[in-house]
């Protein structure tokens, strides 16, 4: 990878780690009484674009596969360890496992297509 690679790498790595809090910070919205967590979509959408242009970068699976695990470990920790001890992610919660589930497997699965796509090539 050269130097600007490095860089924009960074960035991805940033960027997964805000998306991260703030999708967290905005789990438990309401829309008038429903409660509506707009973030799980965020996250569908996001998350794996940060997988993609990470696989552009590098051919290396560590390099591609870094902003899905970073994602998903700032969510970890972070949820359960929240803003002045406050549990965020509530294990019975659809919401908890809407927001884990729209973040990581769109992301494993654009990992996955990225590095067959370079397989058969």
């Amino acid at each position: 990878m050269s130097g600007t690679d490095r860089l924009v790498f960074g960035f991805l790595l940033v960027d997964a780690v805000i998306l991260a809090l703030v999708e967290l910070l905005f789990l438990p919205s309401y829309i008038g009484t429903v409660q509506f967590p707009v973030t799980a979509a965020v996250a569908a959408v996001t998350t794996p674009l940060l997988v993609s242009e990470a696989a552009r970068l590098s051919p290396r699976r560590r390099i591609a596969g870094a902003p899905m695990v970073l994602w998903f470990l700032t969510v970890m920790v972070f949820g359960v360890l929240g803003p002045g001890g406050d549990m965020v992610l509530v294990g019975n919660d659809w919401r908890t496992l809407l927001l884990i589930g729209a973040g990581a497997l769109p992301s494993a699965l654009m990992l996955g297509m990225v590095l067959g796509k370079r397989a058969r090539s």
